[in-house]
């Protein structure tokens, strides 16, 4: 398998051209909207709302430990808003990524925020399967990109360029 993102060639010599490249879940169901593709995404849309809920349970149990601790009204306002701005980045940086391809280099470097904002990440998701597969536009039109590129490539001329009339 390729390192590169972005739809696939097929080897040369073999029959169509470039392939889908697959989604998380959704395999290459986005291409037809066909195999169980509704039922995905009412599912991708349910579990990432379930998987915030539940997410946001945990992090309630964590603000009443810190005040069963006693750590003090400043700890907890921070530890606060630094959830709540590591998921407000977190929900940004995902929603972006349904739509251009993310720098490698800035996604290592955000990966600590983007674990700490997973919350923002979840409700990206969600809000996303609502409309399409998550990453289904971008992947949509770079495949439709790369089938234009492949039929453009193949196509065949008409006439001999040899019996080509010359400019006198």
């Amino acid at each position: 398998m390729s390192d590169e993102t972005g739809p696939q060639e097929t080897p040369a010599g073999s029959e169509g051209g470039p392939r889908p490249e697959p989604l998380r879940l959704f395999g290459t169901t986005w291409v037809e909207h066909d195999n169980g593709y509704p039922a995905r995404r009412v599912a991708a849309a349910v579990g990432s709302l379930a998987a915030a809920t539940v997410s946001c349970l945990v992090l309630r149990f964590a603000y009443e430990g810190l005040q069963i601790a006693d750590t003090g009204s400043f700890v907890t306002v921070l530890v606060v808003v630094m959830f709540v701005a590591c998921s407000a980045l977190a929900f940004r940086h995902t929603w972006d990524g349904f739509s251009k391809r993310p720098d490698p280099v800035r996604q290592a470097s955000l990966r600590g925020l983007l674990a700490i904002g997973f919350v923002g990440s979840l409700l990206a998701y969600f809000f996303r399967s609502l409309t399409e597969a998550p990453g289904e536009k971008l992947h949509r039109e770079e495949y439709g990109a790369a089938l234009k590129h492949h039929q453009k490539r193949t196509s065949r001329r008409t006439g001999n360029p040899s019996k080509k009339r010359r400019r006198a």
